[in-house]
């Protein structure tokens, strides 16, 4: 059975072929393999950092969503401009493609598995009761 060994593995000091690989971190540099040292993060500090970045990020979305918003609609009314007859066209088969899913929606009357179990017991006992 392999043993771990304590200290990292250098690479040019015995590795060998088919000998199993420590989890970790190869670091190309130093030819080491290993976890390095960590250095102390202050949590505090790090939620402060994080804080003020969500903030600043609040601060600039509603700008930039308004912009987006203006944009789009002059880029809509240029596009309605320049091409009157096909928006039409567009917006009519848009129209009638939603026109027509509502349509198929209400015209199918969902029936669930209960409502279809029923039925089926219903004329089962019609059956059964004509018989008798």
């Amino acid at each position: 059975m392999v043993t771990r060994k304590e200290r990292p593995t250098l690479l040019d000091e015995g590795a060998k072929i088919g000998e199993p690989v420590p989890r970790g971190i190869v670091d190309l540099n130093t030819a080491s393999v290993g976890i390095p040292a960590q250095p102390l993060v202050d949590a505090q500090q790090e939620i402060g950092a994080l804080r003020r970045q969500l903030e600043a990020i609040r601060d600039q979305l509603p700008g930039a969503v308004a912009g987006g918003a203006r944009q789009a609609a002059r880029q809509t009314k240029a596009t309605i401009k320049l091409y009157p007859i096909p928006t039409l066209v567009v917006v009519a088969g848009l129209t009638g493609v939603f026109a027509l899913a509502v349509a198929g929606l209400k015209a199918a009357s969902p029936r669930s598995r209960y409502d279809q179990t029923l039925d089926d017991l219903r004329s089962l006992y019609d059956r059964i009761r004509e018989r008798f």
